[in-house]
């Protein structure tokens, strides 16, 4: 199978590859970069193609990308300001100090 070739993907695996491609064509990124990021999205979830004969049949990859959600953010913090998000911090750190220590 050539480098490229998308027959062993199954339908879910090409419309999750489309869907991809258009929220980074939205965003700005040319349509061919956008479809490469797409694909490599895809094959780092689900490990390559899960038709018979791709590599990614029969494997279970815990889906990273998908898991990213959270990074992206920062929308609850945003709009709080310096000495808020300064306050939660410290109150976090201390925290986990706390709990590490076991007590």
């Amino acid at each position: 199978m050539p480098r490229g070739d998308t027959s062993k993907y199954t339908d879910k695996q090409e419309r999750k590859a489309d869907h991809i491609a258009q929220g980074y064509e939205e965003r700005g990124v040319s349509e061919k970069e956008a479809e490469r990021r797409a694909w490599a999205t895809v094959n780092k979830d689900d490990g390559g193609g899960k038709q018979p004969g791709g590599s990614g049949r029969g494997t279970d990859t815990g889906h990273p990308a998908a898991k990213k959600g959270g990074r992206k953010g920062g929308q609850a913090s945003a709009g709080r300001s310096k000495a808020d998000r300064s306050a939660a911090a410290k109150k976090g750190w201390e925290t986990r100090r706390k709990r590490s220590r076991g007590g």
